[in-house]
């Protein structure tokens, strides 16, 4: 089969390496157009593009993909089934062009998490498992039918970068069975089934990555791994002078335990630990960023800045 792939951040390069590697007939690749990134303003490639230039694959990067000479050139690639992976939503002169139709792969068990951050939000929400699904696109976004899925436990430990790179590993391995299935007929498209308890998966804000210390430890800690490595909890911590600094929180550990202390006091030995009080119990905060410096472990921080119990988290 001629295959076009769509894909832009590192998610989608694993899925294009398979199936290059795997001599599956990749005809051209479609990207997001370069940006300009850095305090010099150049141009970026996306990492399907870097990869793309590497395997000397036909490239389009239309800034507009209802425009009608991009549609004209990806005519002539006379694709029977375009894959996409982590791209952007598409009209429907798009996916509905190649005889076979075009396949996403969405890295939540469908139908939970439709959206943008399914990671973020099934480690946010406390979710034990996940997964990789593949289905046919069509008009309302992330509701078509399914092809395959496969499940993905999340351990206590795991952030969203650990999950992240579990799905893109087992999802390149699921575009292949998908695609096999596809070329010998043997596929078998189900509807999803809507369910009561669906769960969204919207894009995040930043006001979504702001820690509420008001909250449990469990509810923190998960808002700090479900947003870690990238792009990371934070929180504002008030000096003795009424000064606020933000800070930026990678790595958690919470514990229950009963206290009479205010959301968000601090405890600290000035050394090793910084403890934060929350709802019913504590957080230790582990790995941090302040403003204008490098993420580092706790103790790195507390040798060379100082944080006492006159300091608070809001």
């Amino acid at each position: 089969m001629r295959i076009v792939y769509m894909g832009t951040p590192e998610f989608a390069v694993e899925t294009l390496k398979a199936l290059v590697e795997n001599n599956y007939n990749v005809v051209g690749v479609i990207t997001m157009p370069d940006k300009p990134a850095g305090r010099g303003h150049k141009l970026q490639y996306s990492p399907v593009k870097q990869y793309a230039m590497e395997k000397n694959l036909p490239l389009l990067q239309p800034v507009n993909l209802k425009d009608p000479e991009f549609i004209e050139e990806l005519n002539k690639w006379n694709a029977d089934l375009q894959i996409v992976v982590a791209f952007r939503m598409l009209p429907e002169m798009v996916w509905n062009m190649p005889s076979k139709g075009t396949i996403n792969l969405h890295a939540s068990l469908l139908p939970q998490y439709r959206g943008a951050a399914p990671i973020n939000w099934a480690i946010i929400n406390g979710d034990t498992k996940t997964g990789i699904t593949t289905f046919l696109l069509q008009h309302e976004i992330d509701t078509g039918n399914i092809l395959e899925q496969e499940e993905v436990l999340i351990f206590p430990e795991d952030n969203a970068g650990d999950v992240h790179d579990k799905l893109m590993t087992l999802g390149a391995q699921l575009i292949l069975k998908t695609v096999d299935a596809i070329a010998n007929d043997t596929v078998e498209p189900r509807k999803q089934i809507e369910i009561e308890a669906l769960r969204p998966a919207p894009k995040i804000f930043k006001e979504t990555c702001k820690i509420n210390w008001k909250k449990t430890p469990e509810q923190v800690h998960n808002l700090v791994r479900g947003l870690s490595p990238y792009p990371a909890a934070w929180t504002e911590i008030i000096v003795p002078n009424g000064e606020k600094m933000n800070l930026k929180i990678y790595k958690t550990s919470p514990f229950n335990e009963e206290h009479n202390l205010n959301s968000g006091t601090i405890i600290t030995d000035g050394k090793k630990l910084l403890r934060v009080a929350v709802e019913g119990g504590y957080v230790d905060i582990l790995e941090l960023q302040l403003a204008g410096k490098k993420r580092m472990s706790t103790e790195e921080l507390l040798r060379g800045f100082k944080i006492n119990e006159t300091f608070k988290m809001i």
